[in-house]
């Protein structure tokens, strides 16, 4: 039976193509639909553009057909744009001027019609609404990966023989079948699928104290390079900062990319910071010209643009983080550290004057070829898959793209734990040989003793 899916306003703004994901079933606009697209057809924000995109489809659609009628897609579907069902009754209690109940309208009405209705929207209250009036509602799922705990960690604990992991130890590496995993109640071994530059923590299945840490290279599993390293000062504490850490100090050459995921206080902005430091400040062969810090959250849209001061006045509250972590890192004496703020302030402040480290909205990468430079883009949870992408294909030669985030904290209204940018992208180059991966837990935290406790009961 055919399908008639009637689609939210929000599931347009975030994904204009939408409208093709449906195969050959029919696809309705509410007439309300098309009003809110045209609220935000002037904004200079990714929202403002995919309105302007979806119109542009809708505005080639017209040029077929009538649009009330329906017009043929070219993957067998139908689209129209429907005007009717305003004397529909909805619950008393539910404002008709409301453009969610307006859309509800429509869906009730075609249903009463006798077509199989299924309203796709983003907003989960109207879903809940539609559930009371006989409507079924889903999320729009194009572009979604699957759950948190099913996404692409970036490290396995495995285990092997006490021969074999000395084996490791003397000769440098182990065949992928050297390894296994154990069943969920330990009655029997299973062999993993590992995937290129997956990280590793390898168990000795006869010494539960003799362990090592190791990466799947596409061929054979081998130890870390940089495991005695020591960037900027900072020495590593966990087995994730490990793996961070050697995901960041490996050249822009062999991996362009590092994603990194985990919770609050698990070092991973502190870390970035801390290498890319030690990459321009230490290290002989300059290989990158300066950082460069964004977030998404910092957007130079109509909502900020009007404010007073220069870009980097306006996007300055918004980095507070960084300048957080910078105090830590350009002087390590605890004790001596906050001595003198004035003094401490000074010498975050070189940094930024001497262009070492610079920062910058978010809108101002499109568009862009960014060389040589070690780009850190923080809060990336908050980053749609449309402007993950646009971030990473910014990358020039030499560049470093460092994606950092906790997809537990979205606070974009369309985004979901399922559908921000940061897991997109990780899901997405899974096995890429060009990207190191790694997921922090909440026992890797190391802010203070207070962080992890929350970490872990809240």
């Amino acid at each position: 039976m055919s399908k008639t899916f009637v689609l939210d306003t929000n599931v347009l703004l975030q994904t204009p193509f939408a409208l093709y994901s449906f195969g050959d079933n029919t696809i309705v606009i509410p007439e309300v639909v098309l009003e809110e697209l045209d609220k935000f057809k002037k904004d200079n924000t990714e929202l403002g553009a995919n309105a302007r995109h979806t119109g542009r489809l809708i505005d080639g659609l017209r040029a077929k057909g009538n649009l009330n009628e329906g017009v043929k897609l070219d993957n067998g579907g139908t689209l129209r744009i429907e005007m009717n069902f305003r004397n529909i009754e909805l619950p008393e209690s539910w404002s008709d001027e409301n453009n969610d109940n307006r859309i509800l309208k429509v869906c009730k009405g075609l249903k009463e019609k006798g077509e199989n209705v299924f309203l796709v929207t983003k907003d989960i209250f109207e879903r809940i609404k539609a559930d009371i009036i006989g409507v079924i509602a889903q999320d729009f799922f194009a572009e979604q990966v699957p759950d948190f705990e099913e996404q692409y960690k970036g490290r396995l604990d495995v285990y092997t023989t006490e021969d074999k992991l000395n084996e490791f130890y003397s000769k440098g590496s182990l065949l992928a079948e050297d390894i296994f995993l154990f069943s969920h109640d330990f009655s029997k071994k299973e062999r993993p699928m590992l995937v290129t530059n997956e990280f590793l923590i390898i168990h000795s299945c006869n010494n539960e104290k003799q362990t090592a840490l190791g990466r799947f290279d596409g061929k054979r599993i081998v130890p870390l390079t940089f495991l005695q390293e020591r960037p900027f000062g900072v020495t590593p504490r966990n087995a994730g900062q490990k793996f961070m850490q050697e995901a960041l100090m490996v050249d822009a050459d062999k991996s362009p990319l590092v994603i990194i995921k985990g919770p609050a206080g698990t070092a991973k902005t502190f870390y970035s910071l801390a290498v890319g430091l030690h990459k321009i400040m230490i290290e002989q062969n300059k290989l990158y010209r300066k950082i460069l810090v964004c977030r998404p959250n910092v957007k130079l849209d109509e909502d900020i643009g009007f404010l007073p001061g220069t870009e980097q006045e306006k996007i300055a509250p918004f980095l507070r983080p960084v300048v957080d972590n910078l105090e830590v890192l350009i002087d390590n004496d605890e004790n001596e550290r906050y001595s003198s703020e004035k003094e401490l302030k000074d010498k975050v402040d070189e940094l930024f004057d001497r262009k070492i480290i610079n920062t910058e909205a978010i809108a101002f990468i499109r568009g862009r070829s960014i060389v040589k430079q070690w780009v850190i883009i923080d809060e990336a949870q908050n980053l749609t898959p449309k402007q993950v992408k646009g971030i990473i294909t910014r990358a020039g030669r030499g560049t470093k793209i460092i994606l950092l985030g906790d997809p537990e904290q979205i606070d974009h209204p369309f985004l979901d734990i399922r559908t921000n940018g940061l897991c997109y992208a990780a899901e997405k180059m899974k096995g890429s040989s060009l990207c190191y991966q790694v997921t922090l837990t909440d026992e890797e935290c190391e802010r203070s003793d207070l962080a992890y406790e929350s970490a872990k009961r809240m």
